[in-house]
């Protein structure tokens, strides 16, 4: 497989740009930050007030990363100007680099869905959208081929960390989706509506959820929408990471981990029988072949973890992973080159 990379350069600008967002994010601290115990795990909270009544703000679980920049908030905010006029210059650099930029409609969204609080409140993009933003992480090109999108947009939280948050979305989600054109999808049986679609294209967004259980709809308080649960999903987002969509000066959002991507497309991928399914399993399996012939050069002892905790998690794990692969030899002795 011929993998192609970015420059050097367009490397180091990206690593930058994200930077700088990650640092945009802390300079609006005007509190105190309040630390917070949810099993196990502590959050980080901006608590401060508006007249008489005390709001909370949730920034992020406690990370010696996240700690450095708390630590650095006031000098953040004072360099908010000259910091925004370099994340447009990065983004430019990067559209001029080569890097794929996400188109109006999809952009506008993330943007949206940003300002709001989405991504700061556990949401995780994932999807097609979610596996083109692995240009940067990677440092690699993607061809038409690679990066085709479906118009889908399909963003994941976990139900018990977004009611554990305490916090909730500044604007209404159902909101700006119709502000965009999209109308709901309600579901069949019980109304819930996880779903939406843009009515003069064949955009759709979708939320889920890891299913724990059956595979019905749950609310995620803190997004403020319903979600479809889905096994396997809890192995995709568990650890997610930072990324930039490059649309405007960028915009910060979660992506999981490119490992547990490309372990999990080889998952569902052997869940789509049938018409259109086979055609979004044959996409599953040409990024999870990209990906992994990617990691395995670059990143193989974290290819190596998230594919030896995929196959330990039980016999119907093994069975779906074990299928794709039987339909991809060149990726199968890619793994098993890895010693696992």
């Amino acid at each position: 497989m011929n993998i192609a990379e970015h420059s050097r350069s367009a490397v180091v600008a990206y690593q930058d740009l994200l930077r700088l967002h990650l640092d945009e994010h802390v300079s609006g601290v005007i509190g105190s930050i309040e630390a917070r115990q949810r099993n196990g795990r502590t959050y980080l909270y901006d608590r401060f007030r508006i007249g008489a009544e005390m709001k909370s703000r949730y920034l992020g679980e406690d990370t010696p990363e996240l700690q450095a920049r708390l630590q650095r908030a006031a000098k953040l905010k004072a360099g908010q100007t000259e910091r925004q006029k370099r994340m447009s210059k990065l983004a430019a650099i990067l559209r001029a680099e080569g890097f794929t930029a996400m188109d109006r409609a999809t952009g506008s969204l993330l943007f949206a869905f940003a300002r709001a609080g989405m991504f700061r409140l556990g949401g995780t993009l994932v999807g097609t959208t979610a596996y083109g933003l692995y240009q940067g992480d990677l440092g690699v090109r993607m061809d038409y081929e690679e990066f085709a999108r479906t118009g889908d947009i399909d963003l994941a939280s976990f139900e018990r960390l977004s009611i554990a948050f305490q916090d909730r979305v500044e604007e209404d989600p159902s909101e700006i989706l119709a502000s965009l054109k999209f109308e709901p999808v309600p579901g069949v049986f019980d109304r819930q509506v996880w779903k939406w679609r843009q009515s003069h294209s064949e955009s759709i967004v979708e939320f889920v959820t890891p299913a724990f259980g059956a595979e019905d709809v749950r609310p995620l308080p803190a997004l403020g929408v319903s979600a479809q649960a889905l096994h396997y999903l809890n192995f995709l987002i568990a650890e997610p990471i930072h990324a930039v969509a490059l649309y405007r000066a960028g915009v910060l959002i979660q992506i999981p981990r490119p490992e547990c991507f490309a372990i999990h497309k080889l998952i569902v991928a052997d869940r789509r029988h049938g018409g259109a399914e086979r055609l979004k399993s044959r996409k599953d399996r040409a990024q999870a072949a990209f990906l992994i012939a990617v990691l395995s050069e670059d990143r193989p002892d974290e290819l190596a973890i998230a594919y030896e905790d995929a196959v330990s998690r039980g016999p119907r794990w093994r069975a779906r992973i074990t299928a794709s692969l039987a339909r991809m030899p060149e990726t199968s002795a890619r793994l098993a080159d890895l010693g696992v």
